[in-house]
């Protein structure tokens, strides 16, 4: 584990500060979103003042028999990454980062294939699942006659890194695929839904998800499950047998409730055998990478190097 921007700890705590400030405005994320607050968070995507940009050169596509991706593919390919959008399982979309993920796709020489999987509480577990393991396949299948190389990397934010593993294993245990993901990239991801500790002893602070919010998305996302129920490997990704999982990094904040997650996969999956790289950056909240700051420029350079480098 290596603690990361600690010469910066003082601007990312102010931050913070900030956030938190303004978020005591804001209706509480504890309870399910009535109509009207799930149609704005959806509009505006992550949670932002406005709907995100959408870029001309992304093309979205069908495939796997049905499911929506988003594809960016710049003049140079050396490999895919397959994205897959945080939002807790019930809000994001794959038009949401197109100016960071098509910055992605230059600068990485990477063509991304970004799932618009089925949100909840529509579609709840195991629809969205579903979709991103779909995706996942279809990649293994074509990728060679679609974007001319066979380099595979899987990854996504938060929800987008818990379906990143829940794909990864999909692929292993139900189609007998293994190897094909070179690596794959967890950026503050949720690996046990039924919470650990950092989770439930966050408490209420409004940095963006805390114990209250999180217990409000697994209801949201696996509605009627117990805690128990939500220990399945195939819903918490903690608990599974990580045989045969790629090269990872992992990322996390030192104020995110869901730091334990991290540290906990980390662990397991250097123990089954394959390498892990884990940054906590000292500070950081909960998809911190979606605010403009310091932290957030190293965080996406350093995601970049890993990628193109993997």
């Amino acid at each position: 584990m290596m603690i990361t921007d600690e010469d910066c700890l003082a601007e990312t705590l102010e931050f913070n500060a900030r956030f938190e400030a303004a978020a005591a405005s804001r209706p509480p994320r504890g309870r399910a979103p009535d109509a009207d607050m799930l149609a704005l968070l959806r509009r505006n995507r992550l949670g932002g003042d406005a709907p995100p940009v959408r870029l001309p050169q992304a093309r979205d596509r069908v495939v796997a028999g049905g499911v929506q991706v988003r594809v960016f593919v710049p003049d140079r390919v050396d490999g895919v990454y397959l994205h897959l959008h945080g939002g807790g399982w019930v809000f994001g979309s794959a038009d949401g980062q197109d100016e960071k993920l098509w910055r992605l796709a230059v600068e990485a020489r990477l063509a991304v294939v970004s799932v618009d999987y089925r949100l909840a509480p529509e579609h709840p577990f195991p629809a969205g699942p579903d979709d991103c393991a779909a995706a996942a396949r279809w990649l293994v299948d074509h990728v060679e006659a679609e974007f001319g190389t066979g380099r595979l990397l899987i990854g996504g934010e938060s929800a987008g890194a818990h379906l990143s593993v829940l794909t990864l294993l999909r692929l292993r245990d139900r189609h007998a695929v293994t190897g094909a993901f070179r690596a794959a990239h967890l950026a503050f991801g949720v690996y046990d839904l039924s919470m650990t500790p950092s989770q439930r002893l966050f408490g209420s602070r409004r940095l963006l998800s805390n114990s209250d919010s999180l217990r409000g998305s697994y209801e949201l996302f696996t509605p009627g499950m117990s805690p128990e129920e939500r220990r399945d490997p195939e819903v918490s990704p903690l608990y599974a047998d990580l045989t045969g999982m790629p090269p990872a990094r992992l990322v996390v904040g030192t104020q995110d409730p869901l730091l334990d997650d991290s540290l906990f996969l980390a662990q397991r999956w250097r123990a089954a055998g394959a390498p892990v790289r884990l940054d906590v950056v000292a500070g950081a909240m909960h998809g911190f990478t979606l605010f403009p700051s310091t932290v957030t420029a190293r965080e996406q350079r350093r995601e970049r190097d890993f990628l193109a480098g993997a």
